[in-house]
């Protein structure tokens, strides 16, 4: 299955490249990439806000706009779900939102995270809440990440330009001329296979046995209430009728995973059958994840006039995603030692999946829910077909540990490309200090403000995520989320904390979550996470603008070949080696020597 994505992928990808380079290039002043009604809406807009499509910006004033567009659209989501009982399209009349969960939710979906700290969106959102405030953001906040990407490679692409591209025009076109048309066909495909799309009310459905569930008993205050041992207390519910929530669910599902935005519209996410009904649309759920980020690959080649270049790239995010799916797929497979030392047969058959199928869907098995928990967690896409928290311990840390590499493996739409561009910018300068030369990468001379601007975007996020789990894990308040002491309660703090740093969204899950205190906390490191990091990438892309392209001489390291591909894989891995060993030891690793050890 992993070669035939590949292939699909890399089939998908190129050719698409050719179209979104176009686009990038014709971004300021250019022409109409489609003409039409199109062509004609995209002028519309323009004039409507009054933007000068000709009007090149500094980096300054690019970042600038993306900053006030972005915190406009987090009030604006805010706001929608603080008055949504009052709104229409609201058919299971839904309450209005608490103000912690809608401040963690709007930053979430502006971030291009998609961190879902409620329950589940069937029983918090209504369809216009949605549709107007999430289904929105996904598409501008992916296309938010496609605009720095193009803003990063046009500074590699120019010689000196004072500007860098034009925000909105930018964002307009990444939105009318990549996402919407790209989700429009992806969620006609879903549709055919089952996904629904209506605007119905929930339905109630009666069982042929009854159902029982066990539901953690509040406090007054809403906390869950434990036992002495620490243990949640439940309650047991039964009923002989199961509501099935409906919704506009195939329009979302296609922009959450071609955006690599990750919210679902259940809170099951791609394992609930009306979001991800069969092998085939789960397939194309991968492929839609990876998609953008691979063919922006091939974009960054064109536009700097080098393909070679982006093959390059490629390379090395495929390099790091196929050696870490072996991994997670061979963990699960071997199974759980602790099962097996019941007697419970757990090999390979006809007439079992074997392996470790705890949280696992029987309708996709094994190899594609390991292979789609590497995948969204390469691509800084947080959807789930699995539950993360059943992992194995060391299936589990790859998931945790891809996310903790900056996602940069593919990563999200836009992120990953100008993410990996700035471990690319700091293999090329320590290569300079190893032959004693300036370093330089695409003919830009790499000097002290590129590298004070890297050395800000490699450690903004580490320093999140450790200092972010340093402060869950001594507060009382974070402390009374855990449902499960130890290494693994251990593992699902600070996997939320990398999850919400690096704006992926997924989550182990065993951890209360939407309570004011971790609302916000993971807000404050989902905004800084994302715009921290932003920033200083624009700098280097206007320091880049502004310089002379230099001629290659033999002392120069070429960025096109497998010595290049290898020194940046290593880069890659010994930034997160070093930086989260030690965290991990303490979670994902003693839990499997925990495990092995009693077994």
């Amino acid at each position: 299955m992993l070669a035939l994505f590949l292939a699909a992928l890399i089939a998908l990808a190129y050719p698409l490249s050719i179209y979104m380079a176009r686009i990038g290039d014709a971004a300021v002043g250019g022409y109409t990439p489609i003409e039409g009604v199109v062509g004609k809406l995209e002028r519309l807009i323009y004039r409507a806000g009054g933007v000068d499509v000709r009007q090149d910006m500094a980096w300054t004033r690019y970042a600038v706009a993306l900053l006030l567009f972005n915190a406009l659209g987090a009030v604006v989501v805010y706001l929608l779900q603080r008055v949504q009982v009052w709104l229409p399209l609201n058919p299971a009349a839904l309450a209005n939102v608490s103000a912690d969960s809608s401040f963690n939710t709007a930053v979430s979906f502006v971030t291009n995270t998609n961190w879902q700290g409620y329950s589940g969106g069937e029983g918090t959102m209504s369809y216009l809440t949605q549709m107007l405030a999430l289904t929105v953001q996904n598409f501008v906040s992916a296309a938010t990440g496609i605009a720095v990407a193009f803003a990063l490679i046009r500074g590699f692409a120019r010689r000196s330009a004072q500007g860098i591209g034009n925000f909105w025009v930018d964002l307009t076109r990444a939105t009318l001329y990549i996402l919407v048309p790209l989700s429009f066909f992806v969620a006609v495909f879903f549709i055919s296979q089952g996904v629904i799309q209506n605007f119905d009310s929930y339905r109630t459905a009666t069982t042929i046995e009854s159902l029982t569930y066990e539901n953690p008993k509040l406090d007054a205050a809403g906390q869950p209430l434990k036992d002495a041992a620490g243990a949640a207390i439940t309650e047991t519910a039964t009923t002989h009728t199961q509501t099935l929530a409906m919704g506009p669910v195939a329009s979302q599902e296609a922009i959450k995973m071609l955006g690599t935005n990750g919210g679902g519209f259940f809170g099951a996410n791609s394992a609930h059958p009306y979001e991800n009904p069969t092998p085939l649309s789960n397939f194309v759920q991968m492929l839609s994840m990876f998609l953008i980020p691979a063919a922006l690959c091939f974009v960054f080649g064109r536009m700097v006039g080098d393909t070679r270049q982006g093959w390059a790239v490629l390379s090395a995010m495929t390099l790091i995603f196929v050696f870490m799916a072996i991994v997670a797929i061979s963990a699960e497979q071997q199974g759980n030692p602790g099962i097996a030392q019941l007697g419970v047969d757990q090999s390979h058959s006809a007439l079992q999946a074997g392996g470790n199928m705890e949280g696992k869907e029987t309708r996709f098995g094994i190899v594609a829910s390991a292979l789609f928990a590497t995948i969204t967690t390469s691509a800084s896409c947080g959807a789930v077909n699995a539950a993360h928290d059943s992992l194995t311990p060391l299936g589990g840390l790859v998931p945790m540990w891809l996310i903790q590499l900056g996602e940069v493996v593919f990563g999200g739409v836009g992120a990953g490309l100008y993410g990996m561009l700035i471990f690319a910018i700091m293999a090329v300068f320590i290569a300079g200090l190893m032959i004693g030369r300036t370093p330089e990468y695409l003919g830009k001379k790499i000097q002290s403000f590129e590298m004070k601007m890297t050395s800000i975007v490699i450690l903004v996020t580490p320093f999140l995520v450790l200092v972010g789990t340093a402060v869950a894990v001594t507060a009382e308040q974070g402390k009374l989320g855990i449902f499960n002491p130890g290494a693994h309660g251990f593992s699902e703090i600070l996997y939320a904390l990398s999850s919400a740093s690096n704006n992926n969204g997924s989550a182990f899950a065993g951890l209360s979550t939407n309570t004011p205190f971790y609302n916000s906390l993971l807000a404050l490191v989902m905004w800084f996470g994302r715009f921290a990091f932003i920033i200083p990438v624009l700098a280097i892309a206007g320091s880049l603008a502004k310089k002379k392209r230099i001629e290659a001489t033999a002392g120069t390291l070429p960025t096109h070949g497998a010595l290049f591909v290898a020194l940046l894989v290593g880069t890659v891995v010994l930034v997160g080696a070093l930086t989260y060993v030690p965290a991990l030891a303490l979670g994902p690793v003693v839990e499997h020597l925990q495990m092995t050890a009693a077994h």
